[in-house]
């Protein structure tokens, strides 16, 4: 029986890792729910210091996201128009209320604060049920090659559209990042960690590649399962099919599987491994078109972590 208090760790990054964040504070409760939330897409501009990633769980838990599926939902544009009619290339559009958070967030790093209680700071504002946190407080960034073209991930992504094929993935500043004390807390007390259906190189990818971070995930006394990010044969959203096929292995629960390895107690995903696969599966629905199949879904893949623990 997990102790008392011990909390549900979600690593996320992107849409699915935040609606699944959204289900399990539903499922866990609000005093559960630890995400760890990937911090290479992080970019200055504008003066601000935005983190999509970290925003985007945190808009999730607090029922403040956009229909569009990112921003705050009824954010006006007033700045990014202004810029604009001054001759700026507004490549990385943000509404005015998401400008002033990462404004008032380079303020506080700027002024010494860990990135740590500046994303809680946030979290704590929107009263956002659970805890998010940055996978560190060392600046990481993701930069991909593709089609011959080396950008930030979010230049890959805004100006080159996300598209492949890609030829590297590396994180820069990687090797002086360090998992967070408040993550390598959350981690040694967790009684499941749940790996989001997030890009398992470029959003999942980065967290694990902080050093020491695979290290304490292993030696979490809960059992590790992942969601698959592929639904129904096909990706929802991203480049997750190229970064696969990048790693070498197919846009399927299989290779997402192997992306992850031995990290894994288990799987879940909408299609069956290969006959003879020895990695413990649920094979469910994964679409999460509202909060009833948020919730299931997270409902569900607890209830499997549960039961691997014994």
């Amino acid at each position: 029986m997990s102790p008392a208090g011990a909390p549900v760790v979600v690593l996320a990054g992107g849409t699915g890792g935040a609606k699944l964040a959204a289900g399990m504070a539903g499922v866990a409760g609000s005093d559960a729910l630890v995400v760890i939330a990937n911090t290479a897409d992080d970019v200055e501009v504008y003066g601000a210091h935005v983190s999509p990633d970290p925003d985007l769980v945190t808009f999730w838990l607090a029922d403040r996201i956009d229909e569009r599926g990112w921003g705050l939902a009824g954010d006006t544009f007033e700045v990014m128009a202004g810029l604009r009619a001054l001759g700026r290339d507004v490549w990385f559009n943000l509404g005015d209320r998401d400008l002033a958070i990462g404004i008032e967030r380079a303020r506080r790093l700027a002024d010494g604060a860990r990135l740590t209680e500046a994303i809680e700071e946030l979290g704590r504002a929107m009263e956002a049920p659970g805890r998010v946190l940055p996978m560190c407080d060392e600046p990481v960034r993701t930069r991909v090659r593709a089609q011959g073209v080396e950008r930030p991930f979010q230049e890959f992504m805004i100006i080159g559209r996300g598209e492949g094929p890609i030829e590297d993935v590396t994180f820069e500043g990687i090797e002086a990042a360090r998992p967070t004390p408040e993550v390598l807390d959350a981690i040694a007390r967790a009684r499941a960690i749940v790996i989001g259906p997030s890009n398992p190189v470029v959003s999942i990818g980065p967290i694990l590649a902080v050093p020491g971070m695979r290290e304490a995930l292993q030696a979490a006394p809960g059992p590790i399962v992942a969601v698959s990010p592929i639904v129904a044969g096909e990706v929802l959203k991203g480049p997750t099919a190229a970064c696969l096929a990048w790693a070498d292995q197919p846009a399927s629960a299989a290779g997402v599987a192997a992306v992850y390895g031995d990290l894994l107690d288990g799987l879940i995903a909408d299609e069956r491994l290969p006959e003879g696969a020895a990695l413990p599966l649920l094979e469910t629905d994964l679409l999460m078109s509202d909060a009833a199949g948020r919730q299931r879904l997270a409902r569900e893949t607890l209830a499997f972590a549960t039961a691997l623990a014994g």
